[in-house]
């Protein structure tokens, strides 16, 4: 089953183009990443799948529903984590999270803000003014409105952005968590460690996405340095980055017992990327 899909979706401001014939479908329970530099149109694109903003051309659809024409049926259904937590500054943490889950459900609301606390870990401070809280706390509290009435997709916009590398940590272990479950989870992203946790990744330059495919897939792409010492001496050659191009590089050297040595320094995400960057610029 597919939970997002996207069809030729163009966003336009003025004459600037944001959004340039966007296509993606990402299926129920994936980890989706948006993978792209500041401006990329990875902001934009989330805004328009939640039905926070009216696309200028194409079709979008999440859970079969429009966002817009849909929105309050759809509402029920997703969660929403943007990039500047928009919360209540002098409302508590645990005042935030009942606040937004009041909007979503009615049955069971405080046993579930009191789950949501604790998964985020935010029990000890649940009674505290946000405004007292650090940035990272009050990310937490953020993805914890964004959870609590339990939604069956939920849209993360930069949620890690300066979070602490423990509580980045933490947050992939429970976006982890929550895909095993069956939650489909689609993530931007501008941190290329980030984006191989992903189980699906879209490449967003210039408001188009550039390559859709799993991270290892990517890298694959991407060429790798073949060093072979043999007797003495060093042979380098740059090959494909799967191990069909390694195997086809090593034939002529017939594993002879010479062969004292192989190493391969495979391409990185990021090298494959910023490649990707520079073809589509040019």
């Amino acid at each position: 089953m597919t939970a997002i899909e996207v069809q030729g979706l163009t966003k336009l401001y003025g004459r600037t183009e944001a959004l340039r014939g966007i296509d993606l479908a990402v299926p129920e329970g994936c980890l989706f990443g948006l993978l792209g530099p500041n401006g990329a149109g990875k902001t934009t694109l989330i805004k328009a799948l939640v039905g926070a903003l009216r696309p200028s051309g194409g079709s979008v659809r999440v859970l079969g529903l429009d966002p817009l024409r849909q929105r309050r049926q759809l509402r029920q259904q997703i969660g929403y984590m943007p990039q500047s937590p928009a919360l209540y500054e002098d409302l508590s943490a645990r005042g935030n999270i009942a606040f937004f889950g009041g909007a979503h459900m009615s049955h069971g609301l405080d046993k579930r803000v009191e789950e949501v606390l604790e998964l985020t870990d935010l029990t000890g401070r649940a009674d505290d003014p946000v405004h007292t809280l650090s940035g990272g706390m009050k990310n937490r509290v953020s993805l914890a409105a964004a959870l609590v009435h339990s939604p069956r997709v939920l849209f993360l916009d930069e949620p890690t952005a300066g979070v602490d590398p423990h509580l980045r940590a933490r947050f992939w272990e429970l976006f982890r968590r929550l895909t095993s479950e069956g939650t489909t989870v689609l993530i931007s992203t501008h941190l290329m460690d980030e984006a191989m946790l992903c189980d699906r990744l879209a490449i967003l330059l210039q408001g188009k996405v550039i390559a859709d495919a799993p991270p290892r897939q990517l890298v694959e792409h991407g060429r790798a340095h073949l060093r072979v010492r043999e007797q003495g001496r060093t042979h380098e050659v740059l090959i494909g980055g799967t191990p069909e191009d390694l195997a086809e590089a090593l034939r002529p050297y017939g594993l002879r017992p010479s062969v004292e040595a192989v190493s391969v320094s495979p391409a990185s995400l990021e090298e494959v990327i910023l490649s990707l960057w520079q073809e589509v610029a040019q």
